[in-house]
């Protein structure tokens, strides 16, 4: 059952005090990779790191990330996936041209950044497979194989679901890869029969792009990431309406049958299943303070 009010916390008024220094809305592309344990939002660095970013998108563009699992999990240090999907087992994503090394050092391995993952002796060999560091990994990925090229940040709720991945249990199971690439197999649980099964990983159910056009959208995908028991998978784009005289840009999710709008600068809840009154949340000025802190 879901709460009569839209359980949101309060902006502080420190908060509002940097609102007005706030950039316009950025113009970074950024990609969902909706998880089994949440979604990790990654703001793409596209002008400083194009090749990297066109790279991955090449990927996430032809759903090659669709039914693949984090394959890596080294608590304190990264998370990896992008390298194999369960199609009826084990099957290993088809690898593009490698792209040129863009490592740059304004661009470290800290908490929180994506990078492209390669062979140990080839700094232009990345493809398919990326990595989230889970630590400020500088000292160590910088100076290595030319260096690990960061292209992404995750974002705050991102890295929540990114953390709750490196505190799974992990299993060697080199068994189901000739290759050996799941020493550090993070699964969600173990399986019944002693092979592990699809539902045992840590699946990526969707990699794709989502809308970045405006500050409504940006909120939009703040809290449905922030807020996944409410507001999970969007129904359909952004769209408009007119109720009573009020032009709402607004979002719909089936699953929840709710919905999140903003009109006059205000943003609004409704659950037509608890009520047809539409709720306040407050002013889409003091969300956005939050909205921009949080990497959207």
């Amino acid at each position: 059952m879901y709460p009569k009010r839209f359980v949101f916390k309060l902006l502080s008024a420190v908060a509002l005090v940097f609102l007005a220094f706030l950039p316009a809305v950025s113009q970074a592309s950024m990609v969902r990779v909706l998880t089994v344990l949440g979604p990790i939002d990654i703001a793409l660095y596209d002008a400083a790191a194009p090749l990297t970013v066109a790279n991955f998108l090449s990927y996430v563009n032809s759903g090659a990330y669709k039914n693949s699992f984090i394959h890596r999990n080294v608590p304190g240090f990264i998370i990896q996936g992008g390298g194999y999907t369960w199609e009826n087992g084990v099957q290993t994503i088809a690898a593009l041209g490698p792209v040129m090394n863009e490592y740059s050092a304004s661009r470290p391995n800290v908490r929180g950044t994506v990078a492209m993952a390669k062979l140990g002796s080839d700094p232009n060999s990345a493809t398919n497979q990326w990595f989230v560091n889970l630590a400020d990994n500088s000292a160590n990925l910088d100076v290595q194989n030319g260096g690990f090229a960061v292209f992404g940040q995750v974002t705050t709720s991102g890295m929540k679901v990114a953390d709750a991945i490196a505190a799974l249990s992990t299993v060697n199971a080199c068994g189901i890869n000739a290759g050996c690439a799941f020493t550090n197999l993070p699964i969600t649980s173990m399986p019944a029969t002693g092979s592990l099964q699809q539902g045992n990983l840590v699946m990526v159910n969707s990699a794709s792009l989502i809308a970045f056009t405006s500050d409504s959208d940006r909120l939009f995908n703040y809290l449905e990431a922030t807020y996944p028991q409410y507001l999970s998978l969007p129904g359909s784009a952004s769209a408009t309406a007119n109720v009573n005289g009020t032009a709402y840009y607004y979002r719909y999710y089936p699953q929840s049958n709710s919905y999140i709008g903003t009109a006059n600068g205000m943003v609004y809840y409704l659950v037509p299943a608890i009520s047809g009154n539409i709720t306040t949340l407050g002013t889409l000025a003091a969300w956005l303070a939050t909205v921009a802190g949080a990497g959207y």
